[in-house]
C-alpha cells in the first residue's frame, strides 16, 4: 500500500514545480505533477536499466506497444493497429505537430478557451490563426459551446484541438458529447486533435473516460490522439508520450513534420512508460482514491470561504477555482503573498479563475486552504 501522506522533500533537487519559490515559504501548488513518489515498479524498473550502466540510443519495445495495444482494448474496446502509435517526448509537442501537419501557413486552428495555454501558443507558433470557442458551465459540469464552435468553423478552419478530460475545469465528456463532435468535423471537414492526457484521472468511479476516436473507425481517419503516462504516474520528467494516428496519410505527414526536429523518446522514458502500464495499475488505483479525498476536502472548504468558489468535477487534479467574488487586482501576487503559490487563470484565458494542484498530501492542502484563509481575514 502506497503512502500518498508522507512528504517528499523536492527542493535542491531542481524542480520546476518547487525552486519556483527556492527562496520563499510559498507551497508550490501550480504546475501540473505531483507530489508523490512513483509506483515502486517503475523504481524498481529504473534501477535495473540503470544498473545495466549503457545509455545508447533505444527503440520502442514490442512488449511496450503491445501493453498499450491491450491497454486500449481492454479499457475502451478500442482496437488499434502498432503502426497507429507514434512516440514523442511530450504532449506539447503534439499539439504543436498537428498544428503544422495540418492546413497551411495562416489556416485557422480551432481551441476551447480557458485551456491549457499551449493549446493557444501551438497555432501561432505554426504561423496559423487561432480561434477559441468558449466553454461554458452546464450544471456544474464545464463544456465547450458546440454551438458556438459551429458558427465560429470558417473555410480558414482546418483543425480542431480538444482537451478531454479538460484542463483546467476537469471535465469528462460524454458520448453523445463526443458523438456531436466528430459530426461536426465530419460536416465541415475538420481534423480533431484531441488531447487525452488525462485519461486515467477519472475521479467519478460511476464515469467513463471515452477516446473520442474510439467511437467511430471511419470519422476516426480525421483524429489526432494524443496520451502518456506522464500526468497518471507522476513521470513528467522522463518525456515519454504518444500519438495514435489511425489514417496512414496524416500520420505520414505528422511523422515529416517531426523528422530532424522533435528528439526520440528516452530509454528511461520507454522503460518507465512500460512499467507504469503494465505494472502499476493497483498504484494507479490507489493514488485515485487518495485524490478524491483530496478533492472533495478542497471543495468542501473551498466553497465555505466567502467570495470563492468551486464547482464540483470529475477529473484530474487540477482544480478550476472562482474568485471572481475577491475583486482581485492582481490574483497570483495576492495568493503567493499569501504563501500558496497557484496557477493564474489568465495564464488559460480567464483571469476570474485560479487553477490549484491538489495532487499533494493532504496535510500541505490543509496548509495551504489556511494560508488563504488567514489571508483574507487579513485582508478584511
Amino acid at each position: 500500500m502506497s503512502d500518498f501522506d508522507r512528504p517528499v522533500d523536492r527542493r535542491s533537487t531542481h524542480s520546476l514545480k518547487w525552486d519556483k519559490y527556492r527562496t520563499q515559504d510559498i507551497l508550490p501548488l501550480w504546475v501540473a505533477d505531483t507530489d508523490f513518489m512513483a509506483s515502486p515498479a517503475i523504481i524498481e524498473a529504473l534501477h535495473q536499466r540503470i544498473e545495466h550502466g549503457v545509455f545508447g540510443y533505444t527503440l520502442v519495445s514490442k512488449e511496450l506497444v503491445d501493453t498499450v495495444q491491450t491497454r486500449l482494448q481492454k479499457r475502451y474496446q478500442w482496437p488499434i493497429q502498432p503502426d497507429w502509435l507514434v512516440w514523442m517526448p511530450g504532449m506539447v509537442s503534439g499539439l504543436n505537430i498537428a498544428c503544422r501537419a495540418t492546413g497551411h501557413s495562416g489556416s485557422a486552428v480551432l481551441s476551447p478557451k480557458p485551456v491549457y495555454p499551449p493549446f493557444m501558443s501551438a497555432p501561432t507558433l505554426s504561423e496559423r490563426q487561432s480561434t477559441t470557442i468558449p466553454m461554458v458551465l452546464q450544471g456544474t459540469r464545464w463544456v465547450m459551446d458546440l454551438d458556438a464552435l459551429e458558427e465560429a468553423i470558417t473555410p480558414a478552419c482546418k483543425l480542431l484541438l480538444f482537451c478531454n478530460p479538460h484542463n483546467p475545469g476537469g471535465t469528462c465528456y460524454r458520448k453523445e458529447e463526443l458523438q456531436r463532435l466528430l459530426e461536426i468535423c465530419e460536416r465541415h471537414d475538420l481534423i480533431l486533435c484531441s488531447d487525452e492526457i488525462h485519461c486515467d484521472l477519472i475521479l467519478d468511479p460511476e464515469i467513463q473516460h471515452i477516446p473520442v476516436a474510439s467511437l467511430d473507425s471511419k470519422l476516426a481517419k480525421r483524429t489526432i490522439t494524443l496520451m502518456a503516462p506522464s500526468k497518471t504516474y507522476n513521470i513528467a520528467g522522463l518525456a515519454c508520450a504518444f500519438a495514435i494516428i489511425p489514417d496512414a496519410s496524416l500520420r505520414n505527414h505528422f511523422r515529416r513534420v517531426m523528422q530532424g526536429i522533435v528528439p526520440e523518446v528516452n530509454l528511461l522514458g520507454l522503460t518507465a512508460a512500460l512499467a507504469a502500464y503494465r505494472d502499476s495499475e493497483q498504484w494507479s488505483m490507489q493514488q485515485l482514491d487518495y485524490l478524491r479525498g483530496n478533492r472533495d476536502y478542497l471543495i468542501e472548504e473551498i466553497n465555505r470561504i466567502p467570495g470563492m468558489h468551486l464547482h464540483p468535477f470529475e477529473a484530474t487534479y487540477l482544480a478550476w477555482i472562482d474568485i471572481s467574488g475577491l475583486e482581485l487586482t492582481d490574483p497570483g501576487g495576492f495568493f503567493e503573498h499569501a504563501g500558496v503559490g497557484l496557477s493564474p487563470g489568465a495564464d488559460f484565458g480567464d483571469s476570474k479563475f485560479m487553477r490549484l494542484n491538489f495532487g499533494c498530501p493532504r496535510a500541505t492542502l490543509e496548509e495551504a486552504v489556511s494560508r488563504i484563509r488567514q489571508a483574507l481575514a487579513q485582508r478584511g
